[in-house]
């Protein structure tokens, strides 16, 4: 992230519940992706760009810098997690019906190559396996601009329902389910 002048930060924040409880996924995704909603915060570690969502599938572009480093010297392992796992969570959103949430449950990473502020601008897609009515699982990998791989990975999400009022009983019975099979995990 840069503080440079010039930089649009009010571009990041929160949508209201509401807001994303009254849309189909693919239109609340493809809203962030256009500008017409703000980008999540954490999107601001890995300033993505040419961002495209179709119904299950996700593709972020982003470029590794200096500022995603590791003691190591290489790329921070949470630059590649931040993009893998905002990919599949999107690629599991994007088929999500009005009212219909997701968390992830968990998910797995492989790093397969190194990255550097020399690998240049990256390609991470996501893409669903099953959407199912309370579970999801997708997939989603990074590679290079010469189709390398660098890392991939998997998940499992809870789908479940969102009162769009948001203070119903049904969403307090959801967010306990969320909470058991968080602690399950």
């Amino acid at each position: 992230m840069s503080d440079a002048p010039g930089l649009n930060h009010d571009r990041y924040g929160v949508t209201p519940t509401a807001t994303m409880a009254s849309m189909a996924g693919i239109d609340f995704v493809r809203a962030i992706f256009s500008g017409k909603l703000p980008e999540p915060p954490i999107m601001q570690t890995v300033e993505p760009f040419d961002c495209s969502a179709e119904p299950g599938i996700i593709v972020i572009h982003s470029v590794p810098g200096i500022r995603h480093y590791n003691p190591i010297g290489s790329v921070h392992g949470g630059y590649a997690a931040t993009l893998l796992d905002s990919a599949m969570g999107l690629a599991v959103h994007s088929m999500l019906p009005v009212g219909t949430g997701y968390t992830t449950l968990e998910f797995k990473i492989s790093f397969v190559r190194g990255m550097t502020g020399e690998t240049g601008a990256v390609r991470t897609e996501g893409r669903t396996l099953h959407v199912g009515r309370r579970t999801a699982t997708a997939e989603a990998r990074i590679t290079d601009a010469k189709g390398r791989l660098l890392a991939h990975a998997t998940t499992t999400c809870l789908v479940f329902g969102i009162p769009v009022d948001g203070a119903s009983a049904a969403m307090e019975r959801e967010s306990a389910a969320i909470d058991t099979a968080r602690r399950t995990i």
